[in-house]
């Protein structure tokens, strides 16, 4: 009797489990608010912004692409998916040796740029799926597309802040690339050392102060409180000087404004791609009036740049991890001694 009722507990066990993994099969995977997809059937949907797509089983995984976004191309180089590439648009500003060799070699085409697609060129290549961020003044042009059987996916990853958020999409490339456990272990170890780099940075006895971005004209367009950047220097341990902003977008200010904050201000960051603090004055003057212009110490996003290319808005778009790495040498060296910066490069 005993044995029968452990064998019925084990058989309602394993039906539940079974129940269970059927249920979660189904359910969505959330790679965040913008974007998510549900596995069905061997049918993959995704729904990304207010698009939504659904291809079966026989459509996936895809064989050839077009990438219409440079920073796109970091997720592809991560699963070593460069062989999927048969057209990018710009090329000039494209950072990887392995597409730029590829591209030399006629494997990939150029289709255009952002000014004007090449749509005949695309439509010769017959790809399996095109990648860009939505334009609204290229509707005709996605139609014009859709209509000669070419499918046309939208991911504005740009509109993602959360760093790891943004580098959770390879797992949605993994799924449409058949390389879903290749991305999901990248994705794993990238959020692994994020959170460990977190906790580094949490040791720091100061938490310096920082200011961010450039002028363009006489408007200063810092980084919100809640964009991306502003999360890389909080979780590095530091104070954003627009640290209690709600905005998701760049701020903009006048140089009297930025100012009136900036008397404390240590380090500057990301503040455009310019060769020498003496250039940077050449370009605007008033740059010198800043306390941290003259005592602190600023950082330009030039450490990994070829030309018009950089990788900081490719491969650092994956990897978050180097990202908040390069942040934390910037404002506690002490606790990365041996570490050299890969994206980020000093002013002199």
């Amino acid at each position: 009797m005993k044995l029968r009722i452990l064998l019925l507990i084990a058989f309602f066990t394993l039906t539940a489990c079974k129940r269970e993994q059927k249920k979660s099969a189904s359910e969505p995977v959330s790679i965040s608010n913008h974007v998510h997809f549900t596995e069905e059937k061997g049918a993959l949907q995704i729904r990304s912004g207010n698009f939504n797509y659904n291809f079966k089983e026989n459509q996936l995984p895809f064989k050839k692409i077009i990438l219409l976004n440079a920073s796109m191309t970091g997720y592809i180089t991560e699963l070593g998916s460069e062989n999927l590439i048969v057209g990018v648009a710009s090329p000039e500003y494209i950072y990887s040796e392995k597409i730029q060799k590829l591209l030399k070699e006629g494997k990939i085409q150029n289709v255009g740029n952002e000014q004007k697609y090449d749509v005949e060129k695309i439509i010769s290549l017959q790809p399996d799926a095109i990648f860009t961020n939505h334009i609204a003044s290229f509707d005709n042009t996605y139609k014009l597309l859709k209509d000669n059987g070419i499918q046309v996916i939208f991911l504005d990853e740009y509109l993602e802040q959360n760093p790891l958020e943004k580098a959770a999409y390879i797992k949605l490339f993994g799924k449409l690339f058949g390389k879903n456990e290749k991305a999901t272990a990248v994705y794993e170890e990238i959020s692994k050392n994020y959170q460990d780099l977190k906790q580094l940075a949490a040791k720091a006895k100061e938490k310096p102060t920082v200011l961010a971005n450039e002028m363009y004209g006489d408007v200063w367009y810092l980084p919100g409180g809640k964009t991306s950047l502003a999360h890389f220097i909080s979780d590095a341990n530091a104070h954003y000087i627009l640290k209690n902003n709600t905005e998701e977008k760049a701020v903009t200010m006048s140089f009297e404004e930025v100012f009136a904050k900036a008397g404390q201000v240590r380090y500057w960051i990301n503040a455009g791609n310019h060769p020498s603090k003496k250039e940077m004055l050449t370009m605007n003057p008033v740059y010198s009036k800043l306390p941290v212009f003259n005592n602190g110490k600023i950082y330009v996003v030039t450490g990994k740049e070829k030309g018009k290319a950089n990788d900081y808005f490719e491969s650092g778009v994956v990897r978050s991890d180097l990202v908040l790495k390069d942040y934390i040498k910037i404002f506690h060296p002490e606790l990365l001694p041996d570490y050299h910066l890969t994206y980020m490069k000093e002013l002199q």
